[in-house]
């Protein structure tokens, strides 16, 4: 395993402590610092965690508290000598579908992401990173009519760039199953080009969601693999993965390095979505670096259009959340991604 390239940084995600945990009948929150341990303590062959990437809601960070709450995130940076990369707004507070008043909410929530993505700037910790939306509507809802809805969040996103710039923020649109109106990679590229602000919105791109964009999860008439497919034709499978990659790669803002076993997943509150699995789970359908090559380089050149990717754990239970192994395969994971895909710098 090469550890010679020093890009992208290699960071892990914080929500993983609390996406799908804390409500009746799920687990409990596992808090920001208990992450952030768990996070510090990996280590493959010299390699560790350059930093992490944050919820801005609670239990990790409230933003009614803003100020405090910055202060306290520049501490961790520096007593756990990381840098912070890209949030997860609270969007879900409004809906970029919703009525007036929920798409106000939205906005707002993206202010106060963007609000704090500059403080962190300006205190030195923060060098990089996006603020990562979705549309905050189930594809149900977005489901029954498509073209209105679909203008309606365009629309938003459009007032919810027009926020970012303000701030100098880039937004990742997240591209997931379980998202209205951007639950296909057909629909994701739909709304990257209604919007057509690139450099202020692009797509953060999920290996373990977008895998099942190729199965036509919540829109099969998307679907870039055959009804008959089987998991072993691997020129069929690289074939489809070439469509999706070739189409979403020049909005590519975030990425999360992930593994998926080709199912559905969803506890707690969460809507089903992609789910992620351990990186060596003898069930997961990927070999992480040869995809991650597919999103991260062109034509065997790294594309350096990201200064750092992220792992993506959620839903991951407890027991294996606290387990240091699960860390050291996660952070071995990556490194052999960025042996791949990255750079020296």
């Amino acid at each position: 395993m090469s550890n010679a390239n020093n890009f992208p940084k290699l960071h892990n995600a914080t929500w993983p402590g609390v996406v799908g945990k804390g409500v009746p009948g799920a687990e409990p929150f596992l808090s920001l610092v208990e992450m952030l341990d768990l996070t510090k303590g990996a280590e493959v062959d010299g390699v560790k965690f350059d930093g992490f990437d944050l919820f801005l809601a609670p239990p990790h960070f409230d933003c009614d508290k803003m100020d405090a709450e910055v202060e306290q995130i520049v501490k961790y940076c520096s007593d756990y000598g990381f840098d912070v990369g890209s949030f997860v707004a609270n969007v879900w507070a409004g809906s970029a579908m919703g009525d007036e008043s929920a798409r106000a909410t939205f906005l707002a929530e993206v202010d106060r992401a963007c609000q704090v993505g500059q403080k962190l700037r300006k205190a030195g910790v923060r060098p990089y990173g996006c603020v990562r939306i979705d549309s905050s509507c189930s594809v149900d809802a977005w489901s029954k009519d498509p073209d209105a809805n679909s203008k309606t969040i365009v629309d938003t996103f459009k007032k919810a760039c027009d926020v970012a710039e303000k701030y100098g923020e880039t937004l990742a649109m997240e591209g997931e199953v379980c998202w209205g109106g951007m639950h296909s990679w057909k629909r994701c590229l739909q709304v990257l080009e209604s919007v057509d602000r690139p450099g202020v919105l692009g797509l953060q791109a999920d290996m373990s969601h977008t895998n099942l964009f190729l199965l036509g999860a919540n829109a099969p008439e998307d679907r870039l693999l055959p009804e008959d497919f089987q998991w072993g034709q691997t020129e069929v499978y690289d074939e489809a993965y070439k469509i999706m990659t070739d189409a979403l790669r020049p909005w590519l803002v975030d990425f999360h390095v992930a593994q998926n076993d080709g199912t559905v997943f969803g506890s707690g509150a969460h809507d089903k979505t992609g789910r992620h699995c351990l990186p060596k789970d003898p069930n997961g359908k990927l070999d992480i670096p040869k995809y991650a090559k597919f999103w991260l380089t062109e034509n065997g050149v790294p594309t350096k259009k990201l200064n750092c990717v992220c792992w993506d754990g959620c839903m991951f239970p407890n027991a294996a959340m606290k387990d240091p192994q699960t860390w050291n395969d996660v952070l071995g994971a990556m490194v052999e991604v960025r042996a791949a895909c990255g750079w020296t710098a």
